[in-house]
């Protein structure tokens, strides 16, 4: 079963956790100092708020897979509507550890589809130093081509 996705950039993030802690009539199933997510059932959301980024408001939108096999659908559906994706394959970000790729649909809305793999301590852990920047992170420079705002979005990796 899949969960939407929902990543909003919030300028104070206790307010905002207390905000939408009554909103949703339940507390979030994590907080750390710049980010924060409420997984729940009624509607099925992972909507998470953040700090990081640049304009306040809706970042990007996205589906959350429980499987590999429901993110591979996902990716097929992508690729035969001919949209351009940019594939970040296995990735850390948003105190997570996910494979993932972006698409952005005709207004320039990024849409992250992904599958978690576990938790993890920090924002975004890198592993040995990559000979290219992962794609999220990749400019002009090194032969990316930026999906709209996905690129952009990407970069908040969540």
């Amino acid at each position: 079963m899949k969960r939407f996705h929902v990543h909003a950039y919030v300028q104070d993030l206790p307010t905002s956790v207390a905000f939408y802690t009554k909103l949703f009539a339940v507390e979030p199933t994590r907080v750390e100092h710049d980010y924060a997510k409420w997984m729940l059932d009624d509607p099925r959301i992972n909507f998470a708020i953040s700090t990081r980024g640049g304009k306040l408001g809706i970042d990007h939108l996205g589906i959350q897979t429980d499987t590999e096999s429901e993110l591979a659908e996902l990716k097929a559906r992508a690729e035969a509507a001919d949209m351009t994706l940019l594939d970040e394959g296995q990735t850390t970000c948003c105190y997570a550890r996910s494979d993932k790729h972006w698409v952005t649909d005709p207004q320039g809305i990024a849409w992250e589809h992904f599958h978690t793999r576990d938790n993890i301590a920090v924002f975004s852990e890198k592993a040995e130093p990559a000979k290219e920047p992962a794609a999220c992170c990749a400019t002009a420079a090194t032969g990316a081509k930026p999906v709209g705002n996905a690129v952009k979005a990407a970069a908040s990796c969540c």
